[in-house]
C-alpha cells in the first residue's frame, strides 16, 4: 500500500539523535552514527520528528510501505514505561488520529494495563473491547489502510436542513474573491495575495464544513491543495515561499482534515516559512470528517 513515510537524507544527517526521542512510536534509531527508519510498521507518517532535526535531514514522502500497525507499536512501547505511552497517546490525540487512538485505548483496556486513561476518553466512548468491536479481533483483519480512506456514513436530518432554509429564506452567497484557487494554477504574486491573509486549505474542507465561506473564506485569499493526490509538491513550497517573500502576505492559516495525509499541508507551509526571507504567523486548524473543528493553534 502507498502511504506517507519518513525519509532520511544521510548526507545531511549528523547522527545527533535529536529526532529519536520525538518519535514515540520507536521508528527511528541511531545506527552507524546515522538516523535510520527501523521499520515501516512503526512510522505513522505524521512527521513529529521533522521539526526537531537541526540539519533538515528529515522529510516525508509517499511510497509503498507496510501498513502502520498501532498494536505492534503499543506492544513495543509498553516496556518503555507510562511516560512514553502517554506521550504517544497525546501525540495521536493532538493530531486528531481518532482511529489509532481508539485502537490504542482499546488494547490497553483489553490487557488490563494499569494506567489512568481518563484524559483520553470521551463521554460517549466505551473503550472496553474496542479493538474487537472495530476490527473483529486483537490481530485485526479489518480495515488496515489509511484512516482517511475508511468508509463512513453520517446521519443528517435533511428534512430539518431543508425546513431551516425555507424558514430563513436565505440565499447563501459565495465569499470567494479570486480565481483560480488551486495552488498549481494560481500566481503567488497576484494582486489578491498582496498584503493579504491567506487560507491554505485541503480540497475536502469546503465540503465537510457547512460554514466554511462565512467563517474562514470571508475577507481572505485562498489556495487549495491535496498533499496526498497532487503531484510536484515542491512547486507548492516554492509558491508559498513567494507569497511570503514577494507578496508580503500577513498570515497563513492552514485548514486540514484530521486524516494523516493532510498533515503534508502543514509541513509544506513550515518549509516555505523556513525558506522565505521574512517570518509570518502560521495557524493550524484541524477539522473532523463531519466538519467539526477539533483543534486550532498558532504554530
Amino acid at each position: 500500500m502507498k502511504r506517507d513515510i519518513i525519509v532520511i537524507d544521510e548526507e545531511k544527517c549528523n547522527g545527533c539523535g535529536a529526532c529519536v526521542p520525538e518519535c514515540h512510536e520507536g521508528a527511528l534509531q541511531i545506527v552507524d552514527e546515522k538516523a535510520r527508519l527501523v521499520s515501516d510498521l512503526f512510522c505513522d507518517g505524521l512527521g513529529a520528528c521533522i521539526g526537531h532535526c537541526p540539519e533538515g535531514a528529515l522529510t516525508i514522502e509517499e511510497r509503498e510501505a507496510e501498513p502502520y500497525d498501532e498494536i505492534k507499536v503499543m506492544e513495543m512501547m509498553i516496556p518503555k514505561g507510562e511516560n512514553t505511552l502517554l506521550a504517544h497517546l497525546r501525540h495521536l490525540k493532538d493530531h486528531g488520529e481518532t482511529v489509532f487512538l481508539n485502537e490504542s485505548l482499546g488494547y490497553l483496556e483489553q490487557i488490563n494495563h494499569p494506567m489512568d486513561l481518563s484524559e483520553f476518553k470521551k463521554e460517549d466512548m466505551n473503550v472496553k473491547n474496542l479493538v474487537h468491536d472495530l476490527f473483529g479481533s486483537p490481530n485485526h483483519s479489518g480495515f488496515a489502510g489509511c484512516p482517511g480512506s475508511q468508509a463512513r456514513e453520517f446521519n443528517i436530518d435533511m428534512d430539518e436542513v431543508e425546513a431551516s432554509g425555507k424558514t430563513q429564506n436565505i440565499e447563501v452567497k459565495s465569499e470567494l474573491r479570486q480565481w483560480p484557487v488551486q495552488l498549481h494554477l494560481l500566481n503567488p504574486q497576484a494582486s489578491y495575495f498582496q498584503n493579504a491573509d491567506v487560507v491554505l486549505t485541503a480540497d475536502c474542507i469546503a465540503y465537510a464544513m457547512g460554514d466554511f465561506h462565512r467563517k474562514y473564506l470571508k475577507g481572505n485569499s485562498i489556495a487549495i491543495a491535496c498533499p496526498k493526490l497532487d503531484s510536484n509538491l515542491d512547486s507548492y513550497v516554492t509558491k508559498l515561499t513567494s507569497m511570503i517573500s514577494d507578496s508580503n502576505i500577513n498570515t497563513l492559516t492552514i485548514l486540514r482534515m484530521q486524516v494523516p495525509c493532510c498533515g503534508g499541508l502543514v509541513q509544506m507551509a513550515q518549509m516555505a516559512t523556513q525558506q522565505a526571507d521574512r517570518k509570518i504567523p502560521l495557524k493550524e486548524i484541524i477539522v473532523g470528517v463531519e466538519g467539526e473543528v477539533l483543534s486550532e493553534q498558532w504554530i
